[in-house]
């Protein structure tokens, strides 16, 4: 099935957003005068996964490797600018104040960068004729066509893979050490805007991480995720987003003790 697609300048879109970006992107926002989060989550990593499978593959091309305890660990971060309501560059007539350096995720939307998340029309702020058959060709038996869409997620993914070590060492900078455990949660760290800044930069002037491995606490939410990650050697905590101190602990299950 074919999937047309053109921006009708409605504004839906960029409103009340955590918005990925690269850590070049993340440094310019932040030198306009933004804040951003770092989104934290680890995946249990005992062994190398066979090679066809793609997922895993995937989960380890953007994260870098860690400990937590005795587990073997990978750790995804997500830099993020936040904000609620109007994105700070949407202008009074919805157009973008930095249409020409905005990041690229906000070029590829509504296409999605993860491989492996489908694109959904019922999921996307944009209004029905956004999507009318009239419009331009964006997919076609679920795979991008547009040229230029789908230069824009390849790159998306080779910086999201590029900027792992830098975001590793920034983390170190930055005393982020603790995530929540990889479908559970997400911890939620918000450093000063100068810390942010200067933690960015030192990583990628260091640059090299070979041999680096950090070691990181797992967090959740539920007792018997903590139990269990205690059984086997992880370093664990039992967090809410009510008593988690420096990071908010955003869970995506109810509490359970």
């Amino acid at each position: 099935m074919d999937l047309n697609f053109e921006c009708t300048m409605c504004g839906k879109c960029c409103h009340d957003l955590k918005l990925p970006l690269s850590v070049s992107e993340a440094l310019l926002w932040l030198e306009r005068g933004g804040d951003v989060q770092f989104l934290c989550e680890a995946v249990p990593w005992p062994e190398e996964p066979a090679e066809d499978n793609l997922l895993a593959q995937h989960k380890r091309r953007r994260s870098f490797a860690a400990s937590s305890g005795a587990l073997p660990a990978r750790i995804v971060v997500v830099i993020a600018a936040a904000f609620e309501g109007a994105c700070p560059h949407l202008l009074p007539n919805l157009s973008c104040g930095v249409y020409e350096e905005r990041p690229t995720v906000c070029r590829i939307y509504p296409a999605e960068v993860n491989p492996f998340i489908e694109l959904n029309t019922q999921q996307k702020a944009c209004p029905p004729e956004a999507w009318a058959p009239d419009k331009p060709i964006l997919m076609r038996a679920h795979r991008i066509v547009d040229v230029q869409t789908a230069a824009l997620i390849d790159k998306s993914r080779m910086a999201d893979a590029g900027d792992t070590g830098t975001k590793a060492l920034a983390c170190a900078h930055l005393g982020i050490d603790t995530a929540a455990l990889a479908n559970e949660g997400l911890t939620i760290y918000l450093p000063p805007r100068a810390q942010s800044v200067a933690a960015l930069k030192l990583a990628r002037e260091t640059g090299d991480t070979t041999g680096y491995v950090p070691d990181w606490k797992v967090a959740s939410n539920r007792q018997e995720t903590v139990e269990t990650l205690t059984s086997i050697g992880a370093s664990s905590v039992f967090c809410t987003s009510l008593n988690a101190e420096s990071f908010q602990y955003l869970g995506f299950f109810a509490e359970s003790a």
